[in-house]
Protein backbone atom coordinates (compact mmCIF):
# COMPACT_ATOMS: atom_id res chain seq x y z
CA UNK A 1 0.00 0.00 0.00
CA UNK A 2 1.56 3.71 -1.31
CA UNK A 3 1.47 5.69 2.00
CA UNK A 4 0.83 9.63 1.93
CA UNK A 5 4.25 10.39 3.61
CA UNK A 6 6.34 7.62 2.16
CA UNK A 7 9.12 9.37 0.17
CA UNK A 8 8.94 9.17 -3.67
CA UNK A 9 11.77 8.70 -6.22
CA UNK A 10 12.23 10.32 -8.83
CA UNK A 11 15.56 9.98 -10.69
CA UNK A 12 18.31 12.00 -8.64
CA UNK A 13 15.54 13.51 -6.29
CA UNK A 14 13.67 12.21 -3.52
CA UNK A 15 10.52 14.03 -2.34
CA UNK A 16 9.91 13.66 1.21
CA UNK A 17 6.32 12.87 0.87
CA UNK A 18 3.65 12.27 -2.04
CA UNK A 19 2.13 15.37 -1.50
CA UNK A 20 2.62 18.08 -4.20
CA UNK A 21 1.70 21.69 -4.19
CA UNK A 22 0.13 22.53 -8.19
CA UNK A 23 0.92 25.11 -10.40
CA UNK A 24 -1.47 27.61 -9.56
CA UNK A 25 -1.39 31.37 -11.61
CA UNK A 26 -0.56 34.30 -8.83
CA UNK A 27 -0.63 37.02 -11.57
CA UNK A 28 1.24 38.54 -9.52
CA UNK A 29 4.48 40.10 -11.48
CA UNK A 30 5.53 43.15 -13.01
CA UNK A 31 5.39 43.18 -16.75
CA UNK A 32 8.80 41.22 -16.79
CA UNK A 33 8.15 38.02 -15.45
CA UNK A 34 10.27 38.24 -12.42
CA UNK A 35 8.84 36.12 -9.18
CA UNK A 36 8.05 38.84 -6.77
CA UNK A 37 7.66 38.65 -2.68
CA UNK A 38 4.37 37.79 -3.71
CA UNK A 39 5.38 34.61 -4.64
CA UNK A 40 8.37 34.03 -2.29
CA UNK A 41 5.84 33.93 0.54
CA UNK A 42 3.21 31.64 -1.09
CA UNK A 43 5.98 29.10 -1.98
CA UNK A 44 7.75 29.46 0.72
CA UNK A 45 4.52 28.89 3.13
CA UNK A 46 3.27 25.77 1.39
CA UNK A 47 7.02 24.10 1.30
CA UNK A 48 7.42 25.23 5.37
CA UNK A 49 3.69 23.76 5.64
CA UNK A 50 5.04 20.49 4.53
CA UNK A 51 4.76 19.63 0.63
CA UNK A 52 7.28 17.13 -0.36
CA UNK A 53 6.94 18.75 -4.25
CA UNK A 54 6.32 22.52 -4.73
CA UNK A 55 5.54 23.64 -8.64
CA UNK A 56 5.18 27.42 -9.57
CA UNK A 57 2.75 28.33 -11.73
CA UNK A 58 2.95 28.53 -15.76
CA UNK A 59 5.79 30.27 -16.56
CA UNK A 60 6.33 31.39 -20.19
CA UNK A 61 8.72 30.68 -22.63
CA UNK A 62 7.97 33.91 -24.31
CA UNK A 63 6.71 37.03 -23.53
CA UNK A 64 3.79 36.43 -25.81
CA UNK A 65 3.35 33.16 -24.37
CA UNK A 66 2.15 34.59 -21.31
CA UNK A 67 -1.41 33.43 -20.03
CA UNK A 68 -1.62 37.69 -18.67
CA UNK A 69 1.15 40.38 -18.68
CA UNK A 70 1.25 39.53 -14.77
CA UNK A 71 2.60 35.96 -14.87
CA UNK A 72 5.76 34.33 -14.66
CA UNK A 73 8.32 34.11 -17.02
CA UNK A 74 12.12 33.15 -17.77
CA UNK A 75 12.20 33.91 -21.53
CA UNK A 76 15.65 35.70 -20.92
CA UNK A 77 19.01 35.15 -18.57
CA UNK A 78 18.09 38.12 -16.59
CA UNK A 79 15.25 36.33 -15.34
CA UNK A 80 16.95 33.45 -13.74
CA UNK A 81 18.44 35.72 -10.49
CA UNK A 82 14.87 36.33 -9.42
CA UNK A 83 14.11 32.45 -10.04
CA UNK A 84 17.09 31.34 -8.32
CA UNK A 85 15.69 33.14 -5.21
CA UNK A 86 12.86 31.64 -4.90
CA UNK A 87 13.99 28.25 -6.09
CA UNK A 88 16.29 28.75 -2.65
CA UNK A 89 13.16 29.64 -0.46
CA UNK A 90 11.27 26.64 -1.61
CA UNK A 91 14.39 24.35 -0.86
CA UNK A 92 15.37 26.24 2.13
CA UNK A 93 11.97 25.09 4.03
CA UNK A 94 12.77 21.20 2.56
CA UNK A 95 10.55 21.12 -0.45
CA UNK A 96 12.02 19.86 -3.89
CA UNK A 97 11.59 23.48 -6.06
CA UNK A 98 10.05 22.73 -9.58
CA UNK A 99 9.17 24.50 -12.75
CA UNK A 100 6.00 23.98 -14.54
CA UNK A 101 7.35 25.36 -18.16
CA UNK A 102 4.45 26.48 -20.41
CA UNK A 103 3.18 28.74 -23.46
CA UNK A 104 -0.65 30.14 -23.59
CA UNK A 105 -0.77 29.65 -27.17
CA UNK A 106 -4.42 31.54 -28.06
CA UNK A 107 -5.54 32.05 -24.63
CA UNK A 108 -2.79 34.56 -23.95
CA UNK A 109 -2.99 38.29 -23.53
CA UNK A 110 -5.36 38.48 -20.82
CA UNK A 111 -5.90 40.46 -17.84
CA UNK A 112 -5.55 38.68 -14.22
CA UNK A 113 -9.42 36.87 -13.47
CA UNK A 114 -10.21 39.57 -10.55
CA UNK A 115 -9.73 42.36 -13.34
CA UNK A 116 -12.60 41.30 -15.54
CA UNK A 117 -13.43 39.02 -18.86
CA UNK A 118 -10.82 40.74 -21.08
CA UNK A 119 -8.09 41.17 -23.44
CA UNK A 120 -4.71 42.97 -21.93
CA UNK A 121 -4.13 46.65 -22.71
CA UNK A 122 -1.39 47.00 -24.52
CA UNK A 123 -1.91 43.48 -25.43
CA UNK A 124 -0.17 40.73 -28.17
CA UNK A 125 -1.42 38.82 -31.06
CA UNK A 126 -1.80 35.37 -29.69
CA UNK A 127 -0.26 32.02 -31.83
CA UNK A 128 -1.99 28.67 -31.93
CA UNK A 129 -1.81 25.66 -34.14
CA UNK A 130 -4.91 26.75 -36.30
CA UNK A 131 -6.51 30.35 -36.58
CA UNK A 132 -9.55 29.46 -34.31
CA UNK A 133 -10.23 31.28 -31.19
CA UNK A 134 -10.93 30.19 -27.72
CA UNK A 135 -14.59 31.90 -27.39
CA UNK A 136 -14.35 35.27 -27.28
CA UNK A 137 -11.01 35.92 -26.60
CA UNK A 138 -8.43 37.58 -29.65
CA UNK A 139 -7.99 35.56 -33.39
CA UNK A 140 -4.71 33.66 -32.62
CA UNK A 141 -2.51 33.82 -35.32
CA UNK A 142 -2.03 30.25 -36.83
CA UNK A 143 1.97 29.31 -36.34
CA UNK A 144 3.91 28.64 -39.29
CA UNK A 145 6.88 25.97 -39.87
CA UNK A 146 9.51 28.91 -38.28
CA UNK A 147 7.36 29.87 -35.21
CA UNK A 148 6.39 25.52 -34.73
CA UNK A 149 10.76 25.33 -34.65
CA UNK A 150 11.41 28.29 -32.34
CA UNK A 151 8.74 27.11 -29.76
CA UNK A 152 10.56 23.35 -29.29
CA UNK A 153 14.04 25.76 -28.81
CA UNK A 154 12.45 27.73 -26.54
CA UNK A 155 11.03 25.03 -24.32
CA UNK A 156 14.42 23.61 -24.08
CA UNK A 157 15.94 27.12 -23.10
CA UNK A 158 13.34 27.86 -20.36
CA UNK A 159 14.01 24.14 -19.53
CA UNK A 160 18.18 25.09 -19.23
CA UNK A 161 17.87 28.42 -17.26
CA UNK A 162 15.46 26.33 -14.65
CA UNK A 163 17.88 24.03 -13.88
CA UNK A 164 20.79 27.16 -14.05
CA UNK A 165 18.23 28.93 -11.39
CA UNK A 166 18.19 26.11 -8.84
CA UNK A 167 14.93 24.13 -9.98
CA UNK A 168 15.16 20.33 -9.28
CA UNK A 169 12.09 18.62 -11.36
CA UNK A 170 10.57 19.96 -14.59
CA UNK A 171 6.74 20.42 -15.57
CA UNK A 172 5.91 20.76 -19.71
CA UNK A 173 2.44 22.07 -19.25
CA UNK A 174 0.30 20.64 -22.18
CA UNK A 175 -3.25 20.52 -21.04
CA UNK A 176 -5.65 23.20 -19.76
CA UNK A 177 -6.11 24.51 -23.65
CA UNK A 178 -2.94 26.15 -23.42
CA UNK A 179 -0.44 25.75 -26.55
CA UNK A 180 0.83 22.20 -26.67
CA UNK A 181 -2.98 21.05 -25.65
CA UNK A 182 -4.24 22.89 -28.31
CA UNK A 183 -1.82 21.12 -31.27
CA UNK A 184 -3.52 17.84 -29.04
CA UNK A 185 -6.96 18.49 -29.74
CA UNK A 186 -8.70 18.37 -33.13
CA UNK A 187 -11.11 21.03 -31.93
CA UNK A 188 -8.10 23.61 -31.55
CA UNK A 189 -5.55 22.06 -34.24
CA UNK A 190 -7.27 22.32 -38.06
CA UNK A 191 -3.79 22.01 -39.94
CA UNK A 192 -3.29 19.41 -42.48
CA UNK A 193 0.52 19.57 -42.31
CA UNK A 194 2.94 17.15 -40.71
CA UNK A 195 2.17 19.15 -37.47
CA UNK A 196 -1.81 18.41 -37.65
CA UNK A 197 -4.47 16.07 -38.83
CA UNK A 198 -4.30 12.57 -36.98
CA UNK A 199 -3.06 11.35 -33.98
CA UNK A 200 0.15 11.38 -35.22
CA UNK A 201 0.19 14.65 -36.35
CA UNK A 202 -1.54 16.48 -33.63
CA UNK A 203 0.69 14.75 -31.10
CA UNK A 204 4.16 15.48 -32.95
CA UNK A 205 5.03 19.40 -31.38
CA UNK A 206 4.16 17.86 -27.87
CA UNK A 207 6.17 15.38 -28.30
CA UNK A 208 9.18 16.99 -30.12
CA UNK A 209 9.11 19.19 -26.98
CA UNK A 210 9.82 16.36 -24.77
CA UNK A 211 12.19 15.25 -27.14
CA UNK A 212 14.50 18.15 -27.09
CA UNK A 213 13.65 18.81 -23.59
CA UNK A 214 14.58 15.33 -22.65
CA UNK A 215 17.90 15.68 -24.63
CA UNK A 216 18.92 19.08 -22.89
CA UNK A 217 19.15 18.05 -19.26
CA UNK A 218 20.82 15.81 -17.53
CA UNK A 219 19.53 12.18 -16.82
CA UNK A 220 19.13 13.02 -12.92
CA UNK A 221 16.74 15.36 -13.41
CA UNK A 222 13.02 14.52 -13.20
CA UNK A 223 10.88 15.52 -16.33
CA UNK A 224 6.53 15.53 -15.78
CA UNK A 225 4.13 16.72 -18.32
CA UNK A 226 0.78 17.76 -17.60
CA UNK A 227 -2.37 16.82 -19.47
CA UNK A 228 -5.89 17.06 -19.71
CA UNK A 229 -6.88 13.67 -20.23
CA UNK A 230 -10.28 15.14 -21.92
CA UNK A 231 -11.65 17.95 -23.16
CA UNK A 232 -14.89 16.96 -21.81
CA UNK A 233 -16.56 18.29 -25.29
CA UNK A 234 -17.73 15.11 -27.80
CA UNK A 235 -14.86 15.17 -30.75
CA UNK A 236 -12.02 16.78 -28.71
CA UNK A 237 -8.97 15.25 -27.03
CA UNK A 238 -9.68 12.19 -24.71
CA UNK A 239 -8.37 9.69 -22.49
CA UNK A 240 -7.72 7.02 -24.86
CA UNK A 241 -5.56 9.39 -26.62
CA UNK A 242 -3.79 10.45 -23.64
CA UNK A 243 -2.64 6.95 -22.75
CA UNK A 244 -1.59 6.48 -26.25
CA UNK A 245 0.39 9.82 -25.75
CA UNK A 246 1.61 8.93 -22.42
CA UNK A 247 3.22 5.64 -23.98
CA UNK A 248 5.27 7.62 -26.22
CA UNK A 249 6.31 10.21 -23.20
CA UNK A 250 7.41 7.34 -21.03
CA UNK A 251 9.22 6.04 -23.98
CA UNK A 252 11.11 9.87 -24.56
CA UNK A 253 12.28 9.38 -20.91
CA UNK A 254 9.17 11.09 -19.14
CA UNK A 255 9.55 10.26 -15.49
CA UNK A 256 5.23 11.02 -14.48
CA UNK A 257 2.35 12.19 -16.03
CA UNK A 258 0.42 15.03 -14.07
CA UNK A 259 -3.19 14.47 -15.48
CA UNK A 260 -5.72 16.82 -14.97
CA UNK A 261 -8.70 17.80 -17.55
CA UNK A 262 -10.53 20.30 -19.68
CA UNK A 263 -9.62 24.16 -20.34
CA UNK A 264 -9.57 23.92 -24.29
CA UNK A 265 -13.05 24.54 -25.39
CA UNK A 266 -15.82 27.05 -23.98
CA UNK A 267 -18.41 23.93 -24.64
CA UNK A 268 -16.68 21.56 -21.99
CA UNK A 269 -19.30 20.39 -19.57
CA UNK A 270 -17.08 18.99 -16.42
CA UNK A 271 -18.52 16.26 -14.09
CA UNK A 272 -17.10 18.58 -11.47
CA UNK A 273 -16.98 16.44 -7.34
CA UNK A 274 -14.76 15.23 -5.46
CA UNK A 275 -11.72 13.96 -6.98
CA UNK A 276 -13.28 14.46 -10.43
CA UNK A 277 -9.98 13.89 -11.97
CA UNK A 278 -8.90 11.08 -10.62
CA UNK A 279 -10.10 8.11 -12.71
CA UNK A 280 -8.22 9.57 -15.74
CA UNK A 281 -4.87 9.87 -13.64
CA UNK A 282 -5.70 5.65 -13.03
CA UNK A 283 -6.44 4.90 -16.62
CA UNK A 284 -2.80 7.13 -17.34
CA UNK A 285 -1.02 4.87 -15.31
CA UNK A 286 -2.50 1.52 -15.92
CA UNK A 287 -2.42 1.96 -19.52
CA UNK A 288 0.82 3.79 -19.89
CA UNK A 289 2.59 2.25 -17.39
CA UNK A 290 4.15 5.40 -15.73
CA UNK A 291 3.96 7.06 -12.51
CA UNK A 292 1.08 9.77 -12.27
CA UNK A 293 0.09 12.65 -10.01
CA UNK A 294 -3.68 13.34 -9.31
CA UNK A 295 -5.19 16.60 -9.10
CA UNK A 296 -8.67 17.95 -8.65
CA UNK A 297 -10.80 18.36 -5.74
CA UNK A 298 -8.44 16.35 -3.28
CA UNK A 299 -9.38 17.76 -0.26
CA UNK A 300 -9.53 15.70 2.76
CA UNK A 301 -6.12 13.83 4.45
CA UNK A 302 -8.16 10.33 4.11
CA UNK A 303 -9.42 10.88 0.53
CA UNK A 304 -5.75 11.64 -0.82
CA UNK A 305 -4.22 8.45 1.00
CA UNK A 306 -7.24 6.31 -0.73
CA UNK A 307 -6.09 7.64 -4.01
CA UNK A 308 -3.01 6.24 -3.28
CA UNK A 309 -3.52 3.16 -0.91
CA UNK A 310 -6.04 1.86 -4.19
CA UNK A 311 -3.53 2.58 -6.18
CA UNK A 312 -5.03 5.24 -8.51
CA UNK A 313 -1.54 7.65 -8.49
CA UNK A 314 1.35 8.16 -7.01
CA UNK A 315 1.42 11.37 -6.11
CA UNK A 316 -1.21 14.15 -5.04
CA UNK A 317 -1.18 17.69 -5.82
CA UNK A 318 -2.74 20.32 -4.22
CA UNK A 319 -4.24 23.54 -5.37
CA UNK A 320 -7.61 25.10 -4.00
CA UNK A 321 -6.97 22.94 -0.68
CA UNK A 322 -3.53 24.43 -0.26
CA UNK A 323 -4.77 27.85 -0.79
CA UNK A 324 -7.07 27.51 1.95
CA UNK A 325 -4.48 25.78 4.67
CA UNK A 326 -0.79 26.25 3.33
CA UNK A 327 -0.10 23.83 6.47
CA UNK A 328 -1.88 21.12 4.77
CA UNK A 329 0.23 18.21 4.97
CA UNK A 330 0.74 18.95 9.20
CA UNK A 331 -2.82 19.15 9.07
CA UNK A 332 -3.16 15.88 7.33
CA UNK A 333 -0.13 13.93 9.66
CA UNK A 334 -2.22 14.88 12.78
CA UNK A 335 -5.87 14.11 11.10
CA UNK A 336 -4.13 10.67 10.07
CA UNK A 337 -2.53 9.78 13.62
CA UNK A 338 0.76 10.36 11.60
CA UNK A 339 2.31 13.11 13.23
CA UNK A 340 5.65 11.64 13.32
CA UNK A 341 5.64 11.06 9.64
CA UNK A 342 5.80 14.87 8.00
CA UNK A 343 8.27 17.68 10.74
CA UNK A 344 7.11 20.97 11.18
CA UNK A 345 10.34 23.17 10.82
CA UNK A 346 12.34 23.52 13.61
CA UNK A 347 11.66 26.90 14.08
CA UNK A 348 7.54 25.92 14.38
CA UNK A 349 8.37 22.83 16.24
CA UNK A 350 6.83 24.22 19.67
CA UNK A 351 3.59 24.73 17.92
CA UNK A 352 3.16 21.43 16.70
CA UNK A 353 4.49 18.97 19.14
CA UNK A 354 1.84 20.62 20.96
CA UNK A 355 -1.16 19.62 18.44
CA UNK A 356 0.34 15.99 18.17
CA UNK A 357 0.42 15.26 21.90
CA UNK A 358 -2.57 16.46 22.88
CA UNK A 359 -4.98 17.13 19.65
CA UNK A 360 -6.03 20.75 18.63
CA UNK A 361 -8.53 21.40 21.00
CA UNK A 362 -6.84 21.20 23.92
CA UNK A 363 -3.52 22.13 22.42
CA UNK A 364 -5.91 25.27 22.24
CA UNK A 365 -6.21 25.66 26.25
CA UNK A 366 -3.12 24.47 27.62
CA UNK A 367 -0.69 26.95 28.94
CA UNK A 368 1.98 27.89 26.81
CA UNK A 369 5.75 29.10 27.41
CA UNK A 370 7.18 32.02 26.36
CA UNK A 371 7.45 32.25 23.07
CA UNK A 372 10.18 35.29 23.34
Amino acid sequence: MTDLFAPLALRGVTLRNRIGISPMCMYSCADDGLPTEWHLIHLGSRAAGGAGLVLTEATAVTPEGRISPYDLGLWSDSQVAAHARLARAVACCGAVPGMQISHAGRKASRVAPWMGHHAATPGWTPLSPSAAAFGDYAMPEAMDEAAIEATIADFVATARRALEAGYQVLELHAAHGYLLHQFLSPLSNRRNDRWGGDFEGRARLPLEVVRAVRAAIPDSVPLLVRVSHTDWVAGGWDTEETVELSRRLKALGVDMMDVSSGGLDPAQKIPVGPGYQVPGAAAVRAGAAIPVAAVGLITEPAQAQAVLAEGRADLVLLARASLRDAYWPLHAAAALGRTEAVAAPPQYERGWSTLGKMGLATALEAPMPPLG
